[in-house]
């Protein structure tokens, strides 16, 4: 039996962890055993970089955590040995740099992921990093809305340009 003091200190971890799985918008969930230090560390930078915390959980504190943060679903595939990827603002970025370190020659294995609370399996979370970022979909959104603008723009334009050549036509018709 583990003594009180032990306890609280577990008990507060699963606290915290609770409210970083509540105040992320996405995470992955991996299997990280037979990763080799440097594609570890590696692996760590990219996804400090894209603003991802990362770091090693024991399954207990995380199913607890889960269950606290009403993620039920994640705890199926707590087994072996797990880490996890949370975000904070992008919902792609956690999935975008640990696809980078799953094949077949790479030992990372995605258990699987988050995003708003709905939990997607491993195949889904490959599909949700092939997604661009939030940035690049609105510069799309409004690219596709500023289209029809600047179409129109161009016929004015057209018009006024036609316009002007046939005036300065004229003028130089009335001038030789």
């Amino acid at each position: 039996m583990p003594s009180e003091k032990i306890l609280e200190q577990k008990k507060q971890l699963v606290i915290e962890l609770s409210e970083k799985l509540q105040n992320a918008c996405a995470g992955v969930v991996v299997d990280y055993k037979g990763i080799n230090v440097a594609d570890d560390t590696k692996m760590r930078k990219e996804l400090r970089e894209a603003g991802v915390e990362y770091f090693v959980v024991k399954n207990t504190m995380l199913r607890f955590a889960a269950e606290n943060a009403h993620l039920e679903e994640m705890k199926d595939v707590l087994e072996g040995t797990t880490s996890i990827a949370l975000s904070q603002d992008d919902q792609v970025a956690a999935a975008r740099v640990i696809v980078n370190y799953v094949g077949e020659d790479k030992p990372v294995k995605i258990k699987c992921g988050f995003v708003d609370g709905k939990i997607f399996n491993e195949q889904e979370v490959m599909a949700l990093a092939k997604l661009p970022s939030k940035e690049v979909l609105v510069a799309k959104a409004l690219g596709g809305l500023n289209a029809p603008i600047s179409g129109f723009v161009g016929v004015l334009n057209a018009n006024l340009r036609g316009l002007v050549c046939a005036l300065n036509a004229i003028a130089e018709k009335q001038g030789a």
